[in-house]
């Protein structure tokens, strides 16, 4: 080893030891500890974690490559999200506010960011050079071709499969979850006195099922059990036809063999299947309309020249926003982003325009060929004149969701007299904020201010300000009076919240944080008391047969053991499947993918999965955090697992 190599090698290890030793001493602070604990500081085990961090960041640092400039950044950015993400989400978990006053936070930060950064690169270019020699494998391997006949034999087999894995369950909580505003659903159906505080698409299917199966059995529980079937049946064509596309984009069959045992077994996807909440229809449309995006993004020429493609990339997005609101939302987003995804994947692959228009500056100022100039320029004004049709197809596609979506739903809306006057669901945030600034710095709010928050608050709700649930609190707005003056009330909330701005911050982080907090134990609606029991521990899922219904098990071990899992901090206590239920967990797990699918400019592969991101920014600022609201995140899990392994 020459001098030169000497220094360098030990200016690395140099820097791996400060790095490695300041992340062991910051690692605390996004440990989830209690107060004057010494099970971490005080321990073997954090010498252990020391020497892995030495070892990890010293070979790591070794094998990087240091000029790629972007590859840092995009790792960066990730590292920096996922370490503020852990520092607040402890102190959130921990006391329920952020102290942005405390110094260790703000130590620990560029620490465990920088950490955090050399690891993930490292990670990445682990995964590159597998894809390396998996390409230099495929190159030599002819993978047989199965016979027609035989796959749709196969396809009939996976459907029935699932649905045969998932009818002990449904027997042993007969006639399913019938929870999470199905009572309420259900007697706008019954009482004919509707109103668009849930989606009416999923209010006339549910409700319309059980009042006309009781009509004609005078069974509650029998039409409860008929609307379970009937998701069951949907759920598991969407599983297939998920597998089905899987096989078709050549994903491995270990993969595919793995998704299916998951979509047949895996607790919290059998657990949603069997419940009656509107997030089961709606995450089954999302997924198939994810899947159409992916067809849209691997073969755009195919997708534009199949009838079939678009009319299933119009259902599923018609679907989607029939059964959720925040799905309007998040696909008015994605619209804009199709079209300029269009737009840059027809019109500037050989020449972006941004190139050609630096071109022409040069050109303007004297630098440069310009017939050269004059040739690309015409050549790639042809092409987009060529390809134009190609944007104007996703434009009328684009019309033809939201004509048809605001067509059906206001049809719905005028047919059957709904109300339509609640602001509460959207005003979420916005309520907790007052409502917990109230609580903890009354002082600051003068009389004309208090008077005014009551007007659409009243005293007694603003008592019952839960951090982690709006429902207690904005159950009592007073929709009337904020539409009668929306602009009085908008005011009073920018005045408080200019006066205490970190304690708006914390209003929302508190009742968004366990969508992005892996450590989090879902207890929202502990000590709250419902039909047959009280939440205590966790509030991981509903498990309740809300009235008319009741649970006739046929096979009560298994349902007590869907109890425990959905009531009990069971599944929490083991390491590493835990994080499999956690929202917070999976949610960084897409980032990763996400961020590493960036780094190697699979556009076409992020674009389709923006869905998902923008579904999460619209539930984040939502009334609490339940799995329920981000249940892709466990329906496109196989997805996101070939995503990255695959690269599907």
């Amino acid at each position: 080893m020459g001098e030169k190599e000497f220094k360098i090698k030990l200016k690395l290890n140099t820097i791996a030891f400060v790095i490695a030793t300041a992340g062991t001493l910051c690692l605390p602070q996004v440990l989830n500890l209690q107060e004057n604990t010494l099970g971490f500081t005080n321990s073997i085990f954090s010498v252990f974690v020391w020497l892995l961090c030495i070892y990890a960041v010293s070979w790591s640092l070794h094998t990087i490559d240091w000029r790629d400039r972007r590859g840092w950044l995009i790792a960066g950015v990730l590292s920096f999200l996922f370490t503020t993400a852990m520092l607040f989400g402890v102190r959130l978990d921990a006391v329920g506010n952020v102290d942005f006053k405390d110094w260790h936070l703000w130590v620990a930060l560029p620490v465990l960011t920088c950490l955090f950064t050399i690891l993930v690169r490292k990670f990445w270019n682990f995964l590159g050079g597998i894809e390396e020699r998996k390409s230099r494998l495929a190159e030599h391997i002819k993978l047989p071709v199965t016979p027609v006949r035989a796959v749709k034999y196969v396809d009939v087999l996976m459907f029935v499969f699932l649905l045969l894995c998932w009818l002990p369950v449904f027997l042993a909580v007969y006639p399913g979850f019938f929870v999470y505003d199905a009572q309420e659903e259900w007697l706008q159906v019954a009482s004919r006195n509707f109103t668009t505080h849930h989606p009416l698409a999923h209010v006339l299917l549910l409700g319309g099922i059980i009042c006309a199966v009781h009509k004609v059995t005078d069974s509650y529980n029998l039409g409860i059990a008929c609307y379970m079937v009937v998701q069951m049946l949907v759920v598991s064509g969407c599983f297939t036809y998920l597998l089905i596309f899987m096989r078709r984009k050549k994903v491995a069959k270990g993969l595919r063999i793995a998704s299916l045992l998951y979509f047949a077994l895996f607790p919290v996807i059998v657990m949603f299947t069997l419940c009656s909440a509107k997030d089961t229809i709606f995450t089954s449309a999302l997924l198939m309309l994810i899947l159409s995006l992916i067809e849209l993004g691997d073969d755009s020429e195919g997708f534009f020249a199949s009838w079939k493609k678009m009319t299933f990339f119009v259902l599923s997005a018609l679907a989607m926003m029939l059964f959720r609101k925040n799905g309007v939302y998040a696909f008015a987003v994605m619209a804009v982003i199709l079209l300029f995804y269009i737009n840059w994947r027809f019109y500037g692959s050989d020449a972006s325009i941004g190139d050609l228009f630096l071109r022409r500056c040069r050109q303007r100022e004297g630098h440069g060929d310009s017939q050269e100039t004059e040739r690309i320029s015409r050549g790639d004004v042809l092409k987009r004149r060529d390809k134009k049709p190609y944007l104007w197809k996703m434009v009328r596609l684009l019309v033809v969701i939201f004509a048809f979506y605001y067509f059906v739903n206001g049809m719905m809306i005028v047919v059957l007299h709904a109300q339509n006057e609640e602001n509460q669901e959207i005003l979420t945030v916005p309520i907790q904020q007052l409502a917990r600034t109230y609580k903890f710095n009354k002082e600051i709010f003068d009389a004309e201010d208090i008077a005014a928050l009551h007007e659409v608050l009243p005293e007694e709700a603003l008592v019952l300000y839960n951090p982690k649930l709006s429902d207690p609190v904005k159950v009592h707005f007073q929709n009337d009076v904020y539409a009668a003056d929306k602009s009085r009330y908008a005011k009073l909330w920018l005045k408080i919240g200019l006066r205490k701005p970190l304690s708006y911050l914390n209003a929302w982080l508190m009742n968004s944080y366990g969508f992005w907090y892996p450590d989090t134990i879902i207890d929202v609606y502990s000590g709250n008391t419902v039909f047959t029991f009280t939440y205590e521990d966790s509030s991981y899922f509903g498990y309740e047969v809300e009235e008319p219904g009741y649970r006739d098990s046929k096979i009560p071990w298994l349902d007590q053991a869907y109890r425990k899992l959905s009531l009990e901090i069971s599944q929490e206590k083991v390491p590493i499947y835990s994080m499999l239920y956690s929202p917070g967990g999976i949610f960084w797990g897409i980032a990763f993918v996400f961020a590493y699918m960036l780094y190697r400019k699979k556009y076409h592969i992020v674009v389709p999965y923006l869905m998902v991101l923008l579904v999460w920014l619209t539930v984040i600022l939502g009334p609490t955090y339940l799995p329920r609201y981000v249940l892709i995140f466990w329906f496109g899990l196989p997805l996101f697992a070939a995503m990255l392994l695959e690269e599907l």
